[in-house]
């Protein structure tokens, strides 16, 4: 017998797009909302590569029978999820008081990069943009050099994604109480920024004192930093505590009373020059075996082939293989009564399912005969290999 999900039942009208939108799209399928991906016809395929679990309809969205198709979702939805620039939505007569005038419970989440108002709300921009302009950028780096973006995922996924993801339940369950939808207005400069609330607080304890890079946690501290080890691997140090830099001098093979004091600034470098000479002389499984069990608050950094191998993961079932036998992550956190149970299908074709889905929001087989001859709406089912 098949447990629930917690959002069985939650129907998501997700207007497809880049990376965040998709991926708040993907965390609410994973969790059992049934997420009916928008596709413009014509389109190859999903970019963003985050089309689990969801449904795709392909309907050209600039024609005003598209845009009544869309409305004709979004009557029936609980969400209504779009990451286009201010002022889109608007032009396709696809706005907020459009929809929630036909439907009042809908939930409509608006993901953007600068957010529905000011003055950057209309231009482009892209993650280091937004990391930027909220002024979590000007914190990573290391000393002496330019600030640099950890990859996309800090403003696009976390700012953006997830927090419009957050935004939606909160709207979910806030609406068993009023019966009412809202409007989310979710960009990721803003989300960003409520994730460094922990720099902001931290402004006067002395904590970010030094210049960037040369902090205790920004790579200054010898005992928060990555180490090479002799097989070009790396080992990662967090130890910040005093009872854990004790192990991790003892795992080093070092006496804490022949060494400086753990918090001496001044003797940050050479100290991270000691470790990094240690570090040289083993390999990464060498350190391993050294530190494994311990409280030094070391462990390997793991490749993304070492992930899927680690004893740990594969104890608790960290990530999982599709049908097509790709690896991800299991998606998180884990629910005790109703837990995510993530499609293993592939990815849907763009308007794969586009005749199903109008079939289930009342769409006779005439009009969508119609709509498909007037190429308004697309429909591309997989053909069977013989």
């Amino acid at each position: 017998m098949r447990v629930p999900m917690a959002l069985q039942g939650v129907s998501v009208v997700e207007l497809a797009g880049l990376a965040p939108g998709p991926f708040c799209g993907m965390v609410l399928a994973d969790f059992g909302a049934q997420v009916v991906r928008v596709d413009r016809p014509g389109t190859r395929g999903d970019l963003s590569r985050m089309g689990r679990g969801k449904r795709s309809l392909a309907v050209d969205l600039k024609q005003p029978r598209g845009a009544a198709v869309l409305r004709s979702l979004c009557a029936r939805a609980d969400v209504m999820l779009e990451s286009f620039r201010p002022g889109v939505m608007e032009k396709l007569q696809l706005s907020p008081e459009i929809l929630q005038r036909e439907n009042p419970k809908l939930i409509y989440a608006r993901l953007s990069g600068f957010g529905q108002s000011g003055r950057f709300s209309r231009v482009a921009g892209h993650d280091i943009n937004y990391l930027a302009l909220s002024g979590v950028l000007s914190r990573i780096g290391r000393s002496g050099e330019a600030p640099y973006a950890p990859l996309n995922l800090l403003a696009d996924f976390g700012g953006g994604g997830l927090m419009c993801a957050l935004g939606i339940l909160m709207a979910l369950f806030e609406r068993t109480r009023s019966g009412k939808g809202q409007v989310i207005d979710a960009n990721m400069v803003e989300g960003t920024a409520y994730l460094s609330s922990f720099l902001w607080k931290t402004q006067q304890t002395g904590l970010w004192g030094q210049p960037r890079g040369q902090n205790m946690l920004d790579g200054g501290a010898p005992f928060y930093a990555t180490y090479r080890t002799a097989d070009g691997g790396f080992m990662a140090v967090g130890a910040l505590e005093p009872q854990f830099y004790e192990l991790l001098l003892r795992g080093l093979g070092l006496k804490s009373d022949e060494l400086p004091s753990q918090m001496s600034i001044t003797d940050w470098p050479e100290m991270k020059k000691k470790f990094a000479d240690i570090f040289a002389k083993k390999t990464k499984a060498e350190w391993c075996q050294i530190f494994d069990g311990t409280d030094a608050c070391v462990t390997p950094v793991l490749t993304f082939e070492e992930v899927t191998h680690c004893g740990h993961h594969k104890d608790r079932g960290s990530f999982i293989i599709d049908s097509e036998q790709d690896v991800s992550p299991r998606p998180a956190p884990q629910l005790s009564n109703t837990p995510a149970v993530p499609s293993s299908k592939r990815d849907p074709f763009v308007g794969e399912h586009t005749e199903e889905i109008l079939k289930e929001f009342g769409f006779s087989q005439e009009e969508i005969s119609q709509l498909k001859s007037d190429k308004i709406i697309e429909s591309n089912k997989p053909r069977a290999n013989l």
